[in-house]
């Protein structure tokens, strides 16, 4: 897609979120809420594998400001922070007071065990490409970050609110508008 837009000489800005955080995220919100609800926390592999979250008021404000722009150009839309995927895990598990325990197993046990826990939600949690992604670390780019909004920060301020229920993406992407 970015190829065809910057082939069709209109005016552009690409914007390339890895993994947003906010009010309403799905991510960030739902590993909270399996922190909050089960006793254990499976880790694809070892966990260290980096990824850098923005805050979407950082996204849409960098949106709002190339909306007139005249240059041309492709962003990685990035936050402050980078974190291993276990640390992450561990620092939302911290901010919330999760007892469960975060253990490291074989990427494609904890997929099936994602599975079965999609199931009994009726969500489709992550998919094995979305896995793959992370271990391979495609939500990482080495580039400055664009937002300011630390997802440290927004944890340990939200932390009694995030996670507190589960949110499904098909749900959200079902639901009529």
């Amino acid at each position: 897609m970015e190829e065809h837009l910057k082939q069709t000489g209109l005016s552009h800005a690409i914007l390339r979120p890895a993994v947003l955080f906010g009010k309403e995220d799905i991510l960030i919100n739902n590993i909270a809420w399996a922190l909050r609800h089960l006793p254990l926390f499976g880790i694809y592999g070892d966990g260290r594998y980096r990824l850098q979250p923005i805050h979407v008021d950082d996204l849409a404000a960098a949106a709002v400001a190339r909306i007139i722009g005249e240059i041309n150009e492709t962003i990685d839309a990035i936050g402050p922070e980078t974190f291993y995927y276990r640390d992450m895990v561990g620092m939302i598990a911290r901010a919330i007071g999760s007892r469960a325990l975060i253990v490291a197993m074989p990427p494609m046990l904890a997929y099936q065990g994602v599975r079965v826990l999609g199931w009994i939600v009726g969500d489709v949690i992550n998919t094995r490409d979305e896995v793959r992604g992370l271990m391979q670390e495609r939500l990482y780019v080495e580039s400055l970050p664009l937002g300011t909004t630390k997802l440290s920060d927004w944890v340990r301020t939200f932390h009694l609110d995030i996670g507190s229920r589960y949110t499904s993406e098909l749900q959200r992407r079902l639901a009529p508008n």
